[in-house]
Order: structure tokens, then sequence, then C-alpha cells
């Protein structure tokens, strides 16, 4: 995740008083959109970032850059003091929070009030209710909004977790009090899954926000994830923008999104939408926000949680209201009353949007994937097809941040317009030099049950239950797959040159994408192929007996050392990337052999991390 940090001033503003010529601001956020609309009204950018992202897109695209530390979280985007001092530098006199990192941090927003530099988003009060979801759950029932059952207070320990977890009844969810975007949620099905699921909740949680607080509430199985985009003025006024529908994920996080439901009537959308506006009243909510439920196969709704920021996935609203979201932030905190009624918004047509994520979807659906984009082209040659993006050919993938590469979003007259334009976008994006997510998300949009809206958090494992594969040819696409290649090492040979849209390895492996699958395909001269079938082959690794890390990352901790002796499915260590922490645990009953890993250390895929005798 590239965060952003802009400051910038008022040239002009919409009818603006002459006041705002001169407010600087600055904005954390993740992609470009911001830059571009403060570029429509003639504002001025500055950047600041860490030392790796000093080649960054949104650096490259402000008028300045301030860096503010080094790659790590914690000594940069985290950095509060160095923040607040490039602030002081440039003389920045308000700061709109963006997306990730402080952009809900009650603590930032004090410390800029103390300074005298205005926040663009709601005032610390609502960040702090919404920002702890066991307050916000408190604050939601007096509001009269749905809630989920669970314990509303903080869990302390691993065995009050199991306790707490028998009173409400399995399965329960396990999340981080604080923050949000999957990061410290597990659910847990039994008293062992409880006491895993505290313990790495609680890591997540303190890694990614700085508090490991814990709460336990039911988990609603096979629910929908369905939001309501909400905006407010400072006079009272509040607006629900229809909803999106998100419950395509894997680990508790978004992957495709679109709005509207194809699930909701009008009466469950008003209902969910009046609930929505009474609870960011009830906080005295000024900006844009998003208030997420579950949502059952009854159309029951229950409160999820309240983000107090801009959404990742809000260009889809954008699409379908006409409304530019940080267009309408800014002016709210600039004291501007909302310039629409309820009245006024409108559901016009159907926008999908998918997260492109530098991640092998062959490994639990997507593991980080690290490295150089040598070649990246996104589709924007197409017709109502919007890419929101933070980096470009040559930017590197690292393991320090979010893996998302860019948003992907297609907007149509109808859901069928929009899911045809997204087929053509994924297949006309260009990305090498890493692993990306592409094959997944187009199997996703194709999929008859995501084409029928058929569709729960369950969706990935439901339909793809021992995990993703890719694309499965039938005979007739297989042929014409194995007829193309074919032909194409034979034009190769003949010119002797790599051939356009191909790639291709020195022992003939040709990797074509069809379908939005990669194919290797190993073409052979006849003398070759039959020269091939003397050759011995290749005795495959014992996987049993040896533990390589899937992804590249950092070790959090090593549970064993040479001579213990482990069970099988005990946890052998801990690897975090990109601010997921992922345990590793034995196949197999055995002695530890060796370790070559301690904690702190930074390890790529395929690195040899412990072996069993």
């Amino acid at each position: 995740m590239i965060i952003l940090s802009i400051y910038y001033s008022y040239r002009r503003a919409f009818n603006a008083a002459a006041d705002w010529c001169n407010w600087l601001i600055t904005i954390f956020l993740v992609f470009n959109q911001v830059i571009k609309t403060c570029k429509k009204m003639g504002i001025q950018t500055v950047a600041v970032h860490s030392d790796v992202d000093s080649s960054a897109v949104h650096v490259k695209m402000a008028d300045e850059a301030v860096c503010v530390g080094s790659a790590p979280t914690s000594k940069s985007y985290l950095n509060m003091d160095a923040i607040m001092d490039a602030i002081r530098v440039t003389g920045a006199q308000a700061v709109h929070p963006g997306y990730g990192f402080l952009s809900e941090n009650k603590e930032f927003a004090k410390r800029l009030a103390a300074e005298g530099v205005a926040f663009i988003g709601p005032d610390t009060h609502a960040i702090q209710a919404m920002g702890d979801k066991i307050e916000s759950k408190l604050i939601a029932k007096a509001a009269k909004v749905n809630t989920i059952p669970g314990f509303d207070g903080v869990v302390k320990t691993a065995e009050e977790a199991v306790k707490i977890a028998q009173e409400i009844g399995y399965p329960v969810m396990i999340k981080a009090s604080a923050g949000g975007g999957g990061k410290g949620m597990r659910i847990a099905w039994n008293d062992e899954e409880t006491r895993e699921g505290f313990r790495f909740s609680s890591q997540e949680a303190a890694s990614s926000f700085g508090d490991d607080r814990l709460l336990i509430e039911k988990y609603i199985d096979n629910p929908r994830h369905i939001e309501i985009q909400v905006l407010a003025d400072k006079h009272g006024n509040a607006l629900w923008l229809n909803e999106r529908e998100c419950s395509i994920q894997r680990r508790n996080q978004k992957v495709v999104e679109e709005a509207p439901s194809t699930f909701l009537d009008p009466v469950t959308r008003r209902a969910m939408g009046e609930q929505a506006v009474q609870l960011a009243k009830a906080v005295q909510y000024s900006s844009a926000g998003t208030v997420e439920f579950l949502v059952d196969s009854k159309k029951n709704f229950y409160f999820l949680e309240m983000n107090t920021r801009l959404q990742v996935e809000h260009p889809i609203t954008e699409c379908i209201t006409g409304l530019d979201l940080v267009e309408q932030m800014i002016r709210v905190a600039k004291g501007y009353q909302l310039q629409h009624t309820q009245d006024d918004i409108p559901i016009n047509g159907w926008a999908i949007e998918c997260r492109v994520y530098a991640e092998d979807p062959y490994k639990s659906f997507g593991l980080p994937s690290i490295g150089r984009l040598s070649q990246y082209q996104e589709p924007l040659d197409l017709d109502k097809v919007r890419v929101d993006s933070g980096i470009q050919e040559g930017s590197d993938i690292s393991i320090y941040y979010d893996p998302m590469i860019s948003k992907l979003i297609t907007y149509g007259a109808t859901r069928a317009e929009a899911l045809g334009r997204m087929e053509d976008a994924l297949d006309n994006y260009v990305i090498r030099g890493v692993t990306h997510n592409i094959p997944l998300l187009r199997e996703i949009i194709t999929h008859p049950r995501f084409v029928s809206g058929h569709i729960s958090t369950n969706f990935l494992p439901e339909v793809y239950p021992d995990g993703f594969k890719g694309h499965q040819l039938e005979a007739d696409a297989k042929r014409e797959l194995l007829a193309s290649a074919a032909v194409l090492y034979i034009a190769a040979e003949l010119r002797s040159a790599k051939v356009l849209g191909t790639q291709r390895d020195a022992a003939g492996v040709i990797v074509l994408q069809y379908l939005g699958t990669l194919f290797k395909v190993r073409v052979l001269s006849k003398l070759a192929a039959e020269l091939n079938s003397y050759m011995p082959e290749k005795v495959s690794e014992d996987t049993s007996s040896i533990l390589r890390s899937p992804m590249p990352g950092t070790v959090v901790a090593v549970s064993v050392k040479p001579g213990d002796t482990v069970a099988e499915g005990q946890e052998i260590c801990v690897i975090e990337a990109m601010k997921m922490q992922n345990s590793l645990t034995a196949v197999k009953q055995a002695k530890v052999k060796s370790v070559h890993c301690k904690p702190g250390e930074t390890v790529g895929e395929g690195d040899l991390l412990v072996e069993l005798e």
C-alpha cells in the first residue's frame, strides 16, 4: 500500500470565499484521485513519503515532496512526530486522512487540533466513538441500529475468550477493537481456535493499529457484507448514498465490490440507509463515512462497524451517484452545508470494482508477491473504465505495505454491461515482474454464481474448496491453446526473436494468458520429444520434512529448536507479510533437525526455514 500525504493550497474552489485561497491541506491516501481532484480545483500538492517510496507515482504527480522516514511504517507513515514536523515546515493548515494508517487515529487528530490544523473528516469524538468497535456497538444500540449478539467488553486473556465464546455459542468472530480492513480478525469454531485466534488477532492488532484490545461476537454464517455510504455536514444534515456489495472476500478483506447490490430491495435499502444516518447523527458525524452491515438470507441486517474515512471502494458509489466524495469532504471540512437532499441521490447504472493485488491467487487465494514491475499497462483506452493506482512500470512492490497494485473500476447502464467491461479490462491489463491476482478476479466475475448474484462472504471457499486452480480448460479450448503455443514457437524459431504477448524460457516453455489464466506450455521438436523420453524424471522434494516460506515476509516468531519433537499441525513459526500474520505448521510428527531462521529476519518465498528428521 502506497500511503500518500499531500499538502496543497486553494487557487479557487467552487465559489468559495477568498480566505480559501491560501488554505494548505495535508492528505494521506493510497491512490491518486485526490491529487487529480486537487488539480481540477487548482490546488498545489506536496507528497509525503517513506524513503522506499521516493519514486512513487504520487511523489512524481505532486508539486513538492517530503520524506518522513524509512520504510517501516512505524518510522514513516505512523510516525506522528515526523508528519507534524512536515506540516510545520510546509505551513499546512488542514489534513485529509485518506484510507489507512493514521486515517482513523484520534490521537493524530488531537495533535492536529492542538496545532490549529484542520482535519478533513469527522471530529475526534466521532473518530473515537466509531473507531472503537466496543464503544461503537453500544452507541449503535442506543441509536436503535440493529447489532450482532456478542460480548461488549474488552477480552483480556485467551481463557476469558474461550469462556465468552462458549457463552455466545460457536462460531464466533474475534476481532480487533481498533482499526479494520480485515486486520486482527479470526473466526473460531471451537476452544482451540479461539485461543489461537486471540493470540494472532491481538498481535496483528498491535502491529497494525498500536492497540491489541479485542472483542468477540456471534459469527453469522453465510452472510453478505453490504455497506452504506454516508455524507454529513457540520449543520446537522446527513445523507445515505446507497449501498455497496462487498461480499467477495479473502481473509476478511474485500476483493470485488459492486454498487448497487443485487440483493437489496428498495424497502431494505431505505431501512439500512436510515439506520446508517441515525448512527451518523448520534455521534454528530461530519464528512464522508461508511456504515458496514452483515445481511443474512432473510435480509435481516446487523451493524458491523463504521469507518470514519474514505473507503477504498468509494469510486463505485461515485459512479452511480455522480458525486465526487473527495470534493464533498473538502467542502464539509470548510463548513459548507451539503448541496444535496436525500431525494437528489440516484442509483444511475451499475459499477464494479476489482482490487488488483500483487499476490499469488493459487496460494490461499492470495499470498503476497514482491518484485519490480518490469511491464505495466493499464486498460485505460477502454470505454467507461477507471483505474486508481499508485504505481507505474518500474515500481517496486515491497513487503512493507499493502499488496494492492490498483483499483479497477468499470461502469455500465446495467450490471451485465459493467461486468462485460470488467472482463475486457482484465483481459487488457498487462502486469509482469510480480505475481498478480487477475486470473482469480476474472474467474470470479464470470462465475455463474457471481453472475446470478448468489454470493456471500463464503463465496471463495465454497466455489473453490480445494483452493483456486486457475481456469479449467475444456477439450476444445485446450486444443486451441496448444495449437497457438505451437504456432508461436515456430514463429519465434523462424524469427529468432521474442514474440509479442508471450513469454518464453530457454527450455522451450511458452507462457500464454488465456481467459485470464497464465498457462505454461512446453513445446518440443519431434527429435527433442523422442529424446526427452530417455531423460530421468526429477525427484520431487520431500516437503513433509522441510518447511519453506510460502511468501516473502518477516519472521515474527519461531516456536521450535533443534531436537524438539513436533506434532502434526503444531505451529513451527509465524511469518508476517504486508501486515498479515501467517502461522506455519508441521505436516507430520517428527523431530526438528535444524532451524534456519530467527525472529526479525526477512525471508523470501521458498527460503528454507526448518528441517525435520
